[in-house]
């Protein structure tokens, strides 16, 4: 099968696409043949050696963790799929960026039948981040919850999930994303260095209640505003090291009953998985100069 590799850490121009075998089929395993797989900026960074202290790459390394795509085959315990089943799950082995992956059965949902490929594939990463961070700052109905990274692909999530729990939301995120922000029930707001003034004087808001920081910047800004530790989310793991605030991500989302019901909310349309673009799996170094040159909104999704 073809599969994206790479060699050493370096920039996109390591990225190659190379024909590989599928590893050893376990008897809890199923095979799966891939037809989406989100990309993620976490994958970037683990790809220049940014993250090597934290996820080191054994090389050579292969990448991705979104997927969804059909079963072709089952191991001889594996009771919960059989072939031809849709799914849709991860891969801890960064395998997925491939034409078929190998996976543990309990890794996988249904896909439902009127949820698309593409955001069935990017769901995993983004969707157990957002749940996660949401969680975590336990928006109750009428809380005002501050939200910044807005408009990347946990971020848009977030956003939904907080406004289905009744949250009031001010999101942070470039101008050009102002229009589907304020489609999604939330008040923009513009980073930068006139936030703290806008929050306090043109939003027409309370001071929020709990801070979800998707960007990793803005644990001080959430203090000074007097929100309680406990009630503020941030991927900067070492401002919360050292302030005491919440950072669950997708490690404590991870749970397939949370990535189902993500599934379901996402077929029924009751939340939107925005799709910036797909790209096919040769193209694995234009959707990754995409994401990190261009910021878009949502998720970029290789096809297999």
């Amino acid at each position: 099968m073809r599969a994206v590799r790479f060699h050493r850490y370096g920039g996109i121009d390591v990225l190659q696409i190379e024909d590989v075998p599928l590893r050893p089929l376990g008897p809890r395993d199923v095979v799966v043949r891939v037809r989406a797989a989100g990309i993620n900026p976490g994958e970037a960074k683990i790809r220049t050696g940014a993250l090597h202290d934290i996820f080191p790459a054994t090389f050579p390394s292969g990448q991705g963790s979104d997927l969804a795509g059909t079963i072709t085959e089952t191991g001889s315990e594996v009771t919960l799929r059989q072939p031809g089943d849709d799914v849709l799950g991860w891969s801890w082995e960064r395998s997925s960026h491939a034409e078929y992956v190998v996976v543990p059965q309990d890794q996988l949902v249904a896909k439902p039948a009127d949820l698309p490929w593409p955001p069935a594939g990017a769901l995993y990463v983004a969707g157990a981040t957002a749940w996660a961070s949401v969680n975590a700052v336990d928006p109750h109905p009428g809380d005002h919850v501050l939200l910044a990274g807005a408009t990347g692909g946990v971020g848009t999530i977030a956003l939904q999930l907080l406004r289905l729990r009744g949250a009031d939301v001010t999101a942070i995120a470039s101008p050009r994303h102002q229009a589907w922000i304020e489609q999604h029930g939330a008040t923009f707001a513009a980073y930068g260095p006139r936030l703290a003034d806008d929050l306090e004087h043109s939003t027409g808001r309370p001071p929020p209640d709990a801070v979800v920081d998707l960007h990793g910047g803005y644990v001080d800004l959430a203090l000074s505003l007097g929100v309680a530790p406990d009630r503020i989310n941030t991927i900067n793991y070492d401002a919360a090291a050292a302030h005491g605030t919440r950072s669950d991500a997708s490690a404590e989302g991870t749970q397939p009953d949370a990535l189902a019901e993500l599934a379901r909310l996402a077929a029924n349309h009751t939340i939107e998985i925005p799709i910036a673009a797909t790209y096919p799996l040769d193209q694995v170094r234009a959707a990754f100069t995409h994401l990190e040159q261009r910021h878009p909104l949502g998720k970029i999704v290789l096809l297999p």
